[in-house]
């Protein structure tokens, strides 16, 4: 009978539970927490990547969790250490492959070369807004262009604005700088250059969403290799505005380098290059350093001018 009474009470105790009780219903598993249909739409935003982060050194392969990644790379066999390089990974970004190399798989910023002088300088033409026209302006006070203001190598409309999204009704100064304008199309046909420098969207960064810049950018490559299938092209980097740039609240450094990203992204999926000369003309917190401005806070003076073109001369396109 006490033998009774003695399993019973330990049944008793026992059903009461504790504190060291296992859990009994596991977790649920990361892939089905991390669930696409999880992801905010605005973590894909790429105006609010912090450019800063963007570095691939600082990108550890081992910690790229596949079962975190994004919709879209949730398969580990497929993630190798070098698709991890964010350069590569931005939206619409196409990875073409070609001449890849770890940190830039696509091949599509051109890298680091011998410096290919003045002597290749002369053989770029450039294209773009009031941005590159100021290349043509202070090519009088600085050793930019060779044949200084009678340069045929700076194409821009005679005001000096070509808005991204008027380029297909846009004229530019063509064959000199005295004129007649052309349109885009016709000044390749005529001069047929060996390599097109595009700086083009600062403007459109106002107002235009990435399906629509992206559209109109490659309207733009695709107009010049329509009539110049030779030209080798070079989609140079939107430039940085300085912090007391009087438009910020529609031009920004947020917006400029999400676009920045775009043109990256048109450029591997078109087969052409990207410049990133913006990299040299940014202060320790992204800013256009002020003795590198014309005195408006967006356009490069003889000075920026200058480091753009040696960035050009220094990651030549051969």
């Amino acid at each position: 009978m006490v033998c009774l009474f003695a399993v019973l009470l330990t049944l008793l105790l026992s059903s009461c539970g504790g504190g060291d009780v296992p859990v009994t219903t596991p977790p649920p598993p990361v892939s089905e927490s991390e669930s696409p249909e999880s992801q905010s739409p605005e973590s894909e935003n790429p105006e609010s990547e912090n450019p800063e982060s963007q570095n691939p050194e600082s990108q550890n392969p081992e910690s790229q969790n596949p079962e975190s990644q994004s919709p879209g790379s949730q398969n580990p066999e497929s993630q190798s250490p070098e698709s991890q390089n964010p350069e590569s990974q931005q939206p619409g970004a196409s990875q073409t492959g070609g001449n890849g190399t770890a940190s830039n798989p696509s091949g599509v910023v051109l890298g680091e070369t011998a410096d290919a002088g003045q002597a290749y300088i002369d053989r770029l033409t450039f294209i773009g807004d009031s941005t590159t026209y100021g290349l043509w302006y202070y090519s009088n006070e600085a050793p930019l262009l060779t044949g200084e203001l009678e340069s045929e190598q700076v194409w821009t409309p005679t005001s000096g604005t070509l808005a991204l999204f008027n380029y297909n009704t846009a004229t530019v100064r063509c064959p000199t700088p005295d004129g007649p304008e052309l349109s885009i199309a016709d000044a390749c046909a005529l001069k047929q250059p060996e390599h097109m420098v595009i700086t083009l969207g600062v403007n459109g960064v106002a107002s235009m969403n990435e399906s629509y810049f992206k559209e109109c950018y490659a309207g733009v490559i695709n107009t010049i290799k329509q009539n110049s299938p030779n030209t080798k092209i070079i989609c140079n980097s939107i430039y940085p505005v300085g912090r007391n740039y009087a438009q910020l609240a529609s031009i920004n450094n947020e917006k400029i380098n999400a676009a920045n990203e775009w043109i990256k992204a048109v450029a591997a999926e078109t087969g052409c290059k990207y410049s990133d000369t913006c990299s040299v003309l940014k202060d320790a917190e992204g800013w256009l350093p002020d003795n590198l401005q014309n005195g408006d806070y967006i356009h490069l003076n003889a000075a920026g001018f200058q480091l753009v073109l040696q960035y050009l001369r220094t990651h030549a396109y051969l």
